[in-house]
């Protein structure tokens, strides 16, 4: 219940009343982003744990960490990814192959990329 009033704070469903009220989607599934569903619960998008504006820096002594603006960066890429993936999308099944790439289930381990490339 926590999770859907954040839900609908964000504006992500609205409550429906009565008998068999529950919750729907407050706009189309087209136009709800898979970003829009994580910011309204609170959750970053980042994959770095570095503390923004944080007057200690990353290393605790004024500076940003060697890969700090690598993180940085992909979390910026994962935003624009789930921004650009829609509700409708993960329902319909549209997301696998849409990077191009087929690297199976077992993902990179073992092969370069540029192995993974090639054989495409």
């Amino acid at each position: 219940e926590q999770l859907f009033g954040k839900l609908r704070r964000g504006g992500i469903v609205k409550s429906v009343r009565g008998p068999g009220g529950g919750y729907l989607l407050s706009r189309s599934a087209n136009d709800l982003r898979i970003s829009d569903v994580i910011l309204a619960v609170d959750e970053p998008i980042k994959a770095t744990r570095c503390m923004p504006g944080s007057p200690a820096g990353c290393q605790q002594n004024q500076g940003r960490c060697l890969t700090h603006d690598l993180w940085t960066e992909l979390g910026n890429q994962i935003y624009l990814y789930l921004n650009s993936v829609s509700i409708a999308d993960v329902c319909e099944q549209r997301i696998l192959g849409s990077s191009g790439l087929d690297i199976g289930e077992s993902g990179f381990a073992g092969h370069p990329i540029e192995s993974v490339a090639a054989a495409q």
